[in-house]
């Protein structure tokens, strides 16, 4: 996370304690929503971007998601099936060379 070693981690943690006190909890819910509604506008400029170049080919735009539901609607395909092996009507005869 961040390149942070264990050490960092319990520095940040008790500096963090130190500053914020019993209001720590608050602070990290304020900080969670913060963060999750920029995560949202970066998702909506996304999308919006991606709306307008859809009308030119991308490849690196995502492929595009069906519901499972869709395919186990219709069955429209036979199940494959090998062409059944029949012998000859009968054996074949040996001419001799005289004939």
């Amino acid at each position: 996370m961040f390149g942070l070693g264990m050490q960092e981690l319990v520095v940040l943690g008790v500096v963090a304690i130190l500053l914020f006190g019993k209001n720590l909890p608050g602070v990290a819910k304020s900080l969670g929503s913060s963060y999750r509604e920029f995560r949202k506008g970066l998702f909506d400029l996304q999308s919006s971007l991606n709306v307008m170049d859809d009308d030119t080919p991308s490849y690196k735009s995502k492929p595009k998601s069906y519901s499972s539901s869709s395919y186990d609607d219709y069955d429209d395909y036979e199940e494959a099936t090998a062409p059944k092996f029949e012998p000859p009507p009968s054996e074949p005869t040996v001419r001799s060379a005289s004939e």
